[in-house]
């Protein structure tokens, strides 16, 4: 019981911290809000959007993309990690939609219901658990937290996450049991902010974080964590 009530704190602060900053999420029908997740997955809010701005004013349209080359794709996703890779992943998905609905039109799957659309979501060959996880929260309303690597760094660190849980299915099962549905974009949101502010994965800014008060990493050894002295930020994350 103690440990549960320790983590609705830690929830508690963190929900409160982001409130302050948070904005309503954008919202998206099904298409592109699975490309703006493919974006997003390991990526800060606005790099994402950056990156999804570009796509829709350097291209006509989806069909564009579609048939440009992944090198045109990769230059409109410049400064994502892995653009290559993502570029490949987008192009290959707007094929294999184009292929099957011969157009590009996903809202069929808002009358699905969440479990079959997460079903046909998942078929798709540029799909995995962190996009699936991103449309269903964000476009289909269903209850998912979706896990990329800094989500998983920062909910581990805080303690939201039993030993054991260190990897994206056993986290998101167990995060979406202490997450209540209402709250999963402004989790997930405050997560990332946090990522980007000031829990790096190297020499991590526990000083001066916000959570630091009620962090366990931060309590057991914020110090060799986040390095004497350090007010500045070595590398992205």
């Amino acid at each position: 019981m103690a440990t549960t009530i320790n983590k609705q704190r830690v929830l508690s602060l963190l929900l409160n911290t982001a409130d302050k900053v948070g904005a309503e999420p954008e919202p998206r029908p099904v298409l592109q809000q699975f490309i703006y997740g493919l974006c997003r997955q390991n990526a800060t809010a606005d790099q994402a959007d950056q990156a999804f701005k570009n796509l829709t004013t350097r291209f006509f349209d989806w069909n564009e993309v579609r048939v440009s080359s992944p090198r045109e794709v990769e230059e409109a996703l410049a400064g994502l990690t892995e653009p290559e890779g993502r570029a490949q992943r987008l192009v290959a998905f707007l094929q294999e939609v184009f292929e099957t609905t011969f157009s590009f039109d996903l809202e069929k799957l808002q009358k699905a219901g969440v479990k079959q659309a997460a079903k046909q979501l998942s078929r798709y060959q540029a799909a995995d658990d962190y996009i699936g996880a991103w449309v269903l929260q964000r476009t289909l309303g269903g209850h998912a937290i979706p896990i990329d690597a800094p989500t998983l760094r920062c909910a581990r660190r805080l303690g939201l996450l039993e030993p054991g849980q260190d990897t994206p299915e056993p986290a998101r099962a167990s995060l979406e049991h202490l997450v209540g549905k209402s709250k999963g974009p402004l989790f997930t949101d405050a997560l990332s902010n946090l990522a980007e502010e000031h829990c790096w994965e190297s020499a991590p800014n526990c000083p001066n974080c916000p959570m630091s008060a009620e962090c366990v990493t931060a309590q057991e050894g914020g110090e060799a964590l986040a390095g004497v002295g350090r007010t500045t930020r070595a590398k992205p994350r």
